[in-house]
């Protein structure tokens, strides 16, 4: 899971804008405003989750999820 938190973080890690992170996941760019939107966990099909986790850790993203070891604690994001 990722949260639209996650997702403004880890766009601000990579330097890059929407339209950039639709292109780079194959979605569009009204798929990733919605996305980012939302408020909390992102919703959306399987299929688009996928495409989108994929590209940030293809381009250097690590999620952190909930309750993963992470020095501070809670959901992030950070650089490979």
């Amino acid at each position: 899971m990722i949260t639209s938190g996650q997702m403004r973080a880890a766009r601000a890690l990579l330097g890059i804008d929407q339209r950039e992170l639709a292109k780079r996941s194959g979605l569009s760019l009204p798929t990733i405003q919605r996305m980012e939107a939302s408020g909390g966990v992102v919703r959306g099909n399987v299929d688009s989750l996928m495409k989108l986790i994929e590209a940030l850790m293809t381009n250097g993203v690590e999620l952190i999820s909930e309750g993963s070891t992470s020095a501070g604690g809670g959901r992030g994001v950070r650089l490979k």
